[in-house]
Order: C-alpha cells, then sequence, then structure tokens
C-alpha cells in the first residue's frame, strides 16, 4: 500500500481510555502528526478532528481505531461513517481488537461477506451496550431521589428539574449543550456534576 497511515482517538469527557488508544496506535507505529484525537461525546458526531482527518483521507490510505464503536454510538453511524470511509473515500480500516475487521485481508467476495457480517454485529453490539449504560444510570438517578438522597451544596446551585434533565440526557431525548443550557451551566460544569453523581455512585 502506497498510500498514508492515520490513527483516529475518541474519548468523551469522562472516558479514562485515552491512553490504551494511543498506546495500540504508537505499537502500529503511527507518527504523532498522523493520530487524530477528539475528546468529546460522539453523539451528534460533531467531532472537529475527525472532520480534519476525514477531509485529508485519500484513496489506499490506511486508518488505525482500536474498537468499532470509535467510529460512532450508534448502529447507524458506524455502518454511514464505514461505507463513507470505504466505498466513498476508498481507504483501508484496521480494528485493532477486531482482527476480522482490517479491509486489507480477504477483498474477495467471500473475505467481504464475512467482514460485513462481524461490521453489523459488534455496531448492533456497540449500539445495545451504549444504551444498557444509560438505562442504568438514568435508573441509579431515579432510584437516589426516591430514596431523597441529598447531593450536597455545590458552588453553582442545582436547577430544580436538573435530576430530570440528567435523566433526559442519560436517555439520549437531549444532547450535552442543550442540557446544559437547561440546567443553567456551561457544558464543562455540567459534565463535572455528572461525575460527582458518579464519584457518590448514583449512577455508573
Amino acid at each position: 500500500m502506497s498510500g498514508n497511515i492515520y490513527g483516529y482517538v475518541r474519548v468523551s469527557s469522562n472516558d479514562q481510555n485515552e491512553e490504551r488508544q494511543i498506546i495500540a496506535m504508537k505499537n502500529k507505529n503511527i507518527p504523532d502528526e498522523m493520530i487524530y484525537a477528539d475528546k468529546k461525546s460522539g453523539k451528534d458526531f460533531e467531532r472537529p478532528q475527525y472532520k480534519k482527518l476525514v477531509k485529508k483521507l485519500k484513496k489506499g490510505d490506511l486508518l488505525y481505531i482500536l474498537t468499532i464503536d470509535r467510529l460512532g454510538r450508534n448502529y447507524e453511524e458506524i455502518q454511514t461513517q464505514w461505507r463513507v470511509l470505504t466505498k466513498e473515500i476508498g481507504i483501508d480500516i484496521v480494528v485493532i481488537d477486531m482482527p476480522l475487521l482490517d479491509t486489507r485481508q480477504g477483498k474477495d467476495l467471500i473475505g467481504t461477506f464475512i467482514a460485513d457480517i462481524v461490521l453489523q454485529i459488534l455496531s448492533f453490539v456497540a449500539q445495545s451496550e451504549r444504551e444498557n449504560i444509560k438505562k442504568r444510570q438514568a435508573e441509579g438517578i431515579a432510584a437516589a431521589k426516591k430514596r431523597g438522597i441529598k447531593f450536597g451544596r455545590p458552588a453553582i446551585p442545582f436547577n430544580d428539574g436538573f435530576y430530570d434533565i440528567v435523566l433526559s440526557y442519560l436517555k439520549g431525548d437531549i444532547g450535552a449543550k442543550k442540557a446544559s443550557q437547561m440546567c443553567g451551566f456551561s457544558q464543562s460544569t455540567f459534565y463535572r456534576r455528572i461525575r460527582e453523581l458518579k464519584t457518590k455512585n448514583f449512577i455508573k
């Protein structure tokens, strides 16, 4: 392959696995300047570094990602991005944690068929796991509210509807930007409040 080799890393504001992804890229001998990293939610796919990377990609390039859910946070997003990258742009993708998802291999009909099946299964699992996590978080907050648990006096007081807003956010009904605006917080403060809830084990 004569194209360039890139790596893409994505972590959410509360995610701590950035180092693992970076190490995986280093193990593939990808230079720092060829690694693009976003640290924000993939919910709306508004990720500046990803967009910059896609604009640079050209046919024959190779992209490494650690896991399939780095491409999106639900089934449709993952499938769409995979199609755009491999079919429309014409690059190869290697999913490090899933050797079967290496488009350099098995370019015959059977190999492509197997890769497509694996992609569909993994993207579905990624979406299901995210939905389950959100459900468990929402149930944790609801249970804490029912028990009448108080969360202490923060430097910035909680909006009267804070917990309902958080529940809507965790369910995926609203995004972080809208949720923080409804609470009267900046997004960084909103994320900090979420971390406080996690620290107190009210959400996972």
